[in-house]
């Protein structure tokens, strides 16, 4: 008995401290993936100022990966870049504005930033923006997250 709680005890605090742990189940803590219901939230989420990384995903063998892979990296990159997930059969007409053929795809949408001249606009409540977006083309992975963060300058956290 003495030997299984040292043991528990020691494995806690290889899960705290220990950045590289690959053990299972991770405890990740309340879900920080913000799944997608209308352009209108989206636009808010890119209000906060911070970087928004978009799944575009079907439902699939592949996207149960995805979504661990999502959950994970949206609790170590939390509150710096936000996580959002895509439902592409449920929200058609934001997935093929992307003009992707292939799913599951993944986009980081950063630096939002009003467009100076608004040009012929039906609606005078409706503000243009520009924003960068750039394809995810790494590694899917937590590890592939931080590359592409730090090869784009993206601040991912806190500085130590």
């Amino acid at each position: 008995m003495e030997e299984s709680s040292f043991l528990d005890r020691m494995i806690g605090h290889l899960r705290g401290t220990c950045k590289y742990y690959t053990g299972y189940p991770k405890d990740l803590g309340p879900s920080r993936v913000v799944h997608f219901t209308s352009e209108r939230e989206f636009v808010n989420l890119l209000h906060e100022g911070f970087p928004v990384v978009v799944a575009f995903t079907i439902r699939g063998n592949y996207t149960e990966h995805l979504d661990k892979v999502l959950e994970e990296a949206a609790s170590e990159f939390y509150p710096h870049v936000k996580f959002m997930r895509v439902e592409c059969p449920k929200y058609p007409g934001f997935c093929i504005s992307r003009q992707k053929k292939e799913y599951p795809f993944m986009e980081i949408f950063h630096s939002p930033t009003h467009v100076a001249n608004q040009g012929r606009v039906a609606d005078p409540n409706i503000t243009k923006y520009n924003v960068k977006v750039m394809p995810f083309n790494y590694d899917i992975s937590v590890y592939g997250f931080r590359e592409i963060f730090k090869r784009y300058g993206i601040r991912a956290s806190d500085m130590k």
